[in-house]
């Protein structure tokens, strides 16, 4: 038998995409001084990531065989059904890992704990060998937090860990039929957002709170969504009662599209990575089969 294998994932540091803008290191400080911006902090935040990715790499027993891959480059990164995957950065990494998975655990590290709120990357590179070592004998503290998934016209299609977006892709107004608990009605919004117990924490919280809303949210663990419609304008041929509601496991939220170009569904925050939603298209957005194996503890 093979040795497991760990997958080390992280993202571009922003001092590194500068670097890639502006070709040198002199002149990014100098892009940065003249926008009243210092060099120090981006070193900072970047020599914290790195010491992290480097902690996680070198954590990986010397026997397992590892993989490192970008964020970037996850669309064409093939995941094993046995891999452990590491994910150093902010919680919106693991967020972005999740939709290319099929249940491998997966272990967040915060490498700069007093920046991010680690809700979703909870440990320290320091704790990385012990939690490998649990989650590929199957000895680890998982949990297992509820996905959302959008189907156009009945096809598979896109997985997400927070929220699916459906609307337009610049956010302008968006004509749609929502269809949810046998009703029906015909809005134009800035678009609709479907989130998640994980999502619950993000987009959804700010939209409950712009709504004055009393809906209650899913759970992370919870098999159920809630949904938000953004903005929905009544007139003599758009209704504006439909716009929030609980999707449990069972039922799923319909959008007919009412648009003739730039209709979009998105999830987790990715524009580049979504499904045309043109005139006449149904998508169906609904509880995963799928769900994040998230590393708690050993």
């Amino acid at each position: 038998m093979l040795p497991p294998r760990v997958v080390v994932v992280r993202r571009r540091s922003e001092y590194e995409q500068l670097v890639a803008a502006h070709a040198t290191r002199s002149a990014v400080e100098f892009f940065l001084r003249t926008r009243g911006e210092s060099i120090d902090a981006v070193e900072v935040r970047h020599e914290l990531l790195e010491a992290a990715h480097h902690a996680a790499l070198a954590a990986v027993p010397p026997r397992w065989r590892r993989a490192e891959v970008l964020r970037d480059e996850l669309w064409r990164f093939l995941f094993e059904p046995e891999d452990v995957v590491v994910c150093v950065g902010q919680d919106g990494l693991v967020a972005n890992v999740a939709k290319y998975l099929a249940g491998q655990p997966v272990v967040g590290v915060n490498p700069d704990p007093a920046a991010y709120e680690g809700v979703l990357a909870r440990h320290g590179a320091h704790a990385v060998e012990t939690l490998v070592r649990a989650a590929a004998a199957g000895a680890a503290e998982l949990e297992l937090r509820t996905m959302v998934e959008c189907r156009l016209d009945g096809r598979p299609g896109l997985l997400a860990l927070n929220e699916i977006f459906v609307g337009h892709r610049s956010h302008q107004s968006a004509r749609y039929r929502i269809r949810y608990d046998g009703r029906e009605e015909r809005q134009s919004s800035s678009g609709i957002v479907v989130v998640t117990g994980t999502g619950a924490t993000g987009w959804g919280r700010s939209i409950r709170l712009a709504h004055h809303s009393e809906l209650q949210l899913p759970e992370p663990a919870e098999p159920g969504l809630a949904f938000f419609v953004r903005e929905a304008w009544p007139s003599v041929s758009t209704g504006a009662s439909l716009v929030e509601g609980r999707v449990d496991a069972h039922a799923g939220l319909e959008v007919v599209s009412e648009l003739e170009d730039g209709g979009v569904c998105f999830g987790d925050g990715i524009e580049s990575d979504r499904l045309e939603f043109g005139w006449g298209r149904t998508a169906t957005v609904a509880v995963a089969a799928e769900r994040l194996a998230l590393v708690l503890a050993a």
